[in-house]
């Protein structure tokens, strides 16, 4: 590990004006991944600023629904009571994630701006353009097991990692910034992640020094029928090859709302909006969810290692659909 310099701050202000004056300065939350990934010398900042004394860790209930705090914890956040009862598929997607040690330091906004477990990106011997522009995308001709089957491009292929963040994008979770002078503003959770296109090394559409205050989560009719599921290849402590959030709303046995989320396959949170476009209207039947699921999957494009995913993706949106029907906790399949 490269030598740091290392401050806390007490305020947002002033840690958002440290990391906004220095381009190599990062935000230290739990410091579960930045830490990891300077000591494989994939990411080198020049200094840290600890937020975690920010006032940002509170889950609280508003008149639009419930806001969860940049710094709470991943533990925290997936146990509260407010979560628990109205936003029951955040707290399935949390706990599917990495471990209850990790889950107890790993902040909220912390999990939002993970980068990509791509072992190539890992590898600083190996060519990455996330990693070292220019350089080349290792895993596009060589071994791509784990990697996109949407929306990649010739520059990267690699795939988001969290659990959280699939939940957030079914839930129409919309993201509260601060950027420096008090500069606030708002990002629909589909535009915060972004798809690598030209620009793979971009994750997101944060401006330098912008600070994630909170995450706002709309209320919904979903919380009695919700389901996370998720395909590993361990029990414990290992990221999807295909995971799935979903929720939906009904009318007597037809579908009035749908969200439908997947993770291990994009870039990005991929939302599956062809499929609930279809389900919009029809009766909540298996019949109908691997149908909804075969439409979706009609976009894919697996690489050379990869086109085990199509069929896996497939089956999991049904499967999860299904979960969701009968109110069930969170899957998982290793």
């Amino acid at each position: 590990m490269r030598p740091f310099n290392y401050s806390n701050a007490g305020e947002p202000a002033t840690a958002i004006a440290t990391v906004s004056a220095n381009p190599g300065a990062k935000f230290l939350g739990g410091g579960t991944n930045l830490v990891d990934l300077m000591k494989e010398d994939v990411m080198h900042p020049s200094a840290l600023v600890d937020i975690t004394r920010l006032k940002l860790a509170d889950v609280a209930k508003t008149a639009t629904g419930v806001t969860i705090g940049g710094t709470a914890t991943n533990s925290f956040t997936a146990n509260h009571e407010l979560i628990r009862k109205n936003y029951p598929l955040l707290s399935m997607a949390i706990l599917a994630g990495a471990s209850a040690q990790i889950r107890n330091m790993a902040t909220n906004g912390g999990n939002l701006n993970q980068r990509t477990r791509c072992t190539y990106f890992y590898d600083v011997n190996l060519p990455c353009n996330k990693r070292e522009p220019g350089s080349g995308c290792g895993a596009l001709k060589g071994v791509n097991r784990n990697h996109a089957i949407f929306g990649w491009s010739e520059k990267c292929v690699a795939v988001y990692p969290s659990d959280m963040a699939i939940a957030l994008a079914a839930l129409d979770a919309v993201v509260h910034v601060e950027g420096n002078n008090n500069v606030k503003r708002t990002i629909n959770f589909a535009d915060f992640h972004r798809l690598p296109g030209d620009t793979p090394e971009k994750d997101n559409n944060l401006k330098p020094g912008e600070l994630i205050l909170s995450i706002e989560l709309p209320a919904n009719d979903f919380a009695e029928r919700s389901y996370y599921l998720k395909i590993r290849e361990r029990s414990s402590y290992a990221f999807a090859l295909v995971s799935v959030a979903a929720a939906m709303a009904l009318e007597g046995n037809r579908i009035k709302q749908v969200r439908i989320a997947l993770g291990g396959v994009a870039h990005k949170p991929w939302r599956a909006s062809v499929a609930e476009k279809w389900l919009i209207g029809k009766e909540a039947t298996e019949t109908n969810f691997r149908a909804a699921a075969e439409v979706e999957l009609k976009n894919a494009r697996p690489l050379e290692h990869n086109k085990f995913k199509v069929a896996m993706a497939q089956k999991a949106i049904a499967r999860a659909l299904q979960g969701a029907m009968q109110g069930g906790e969170y899957g998982l399949e290793g």
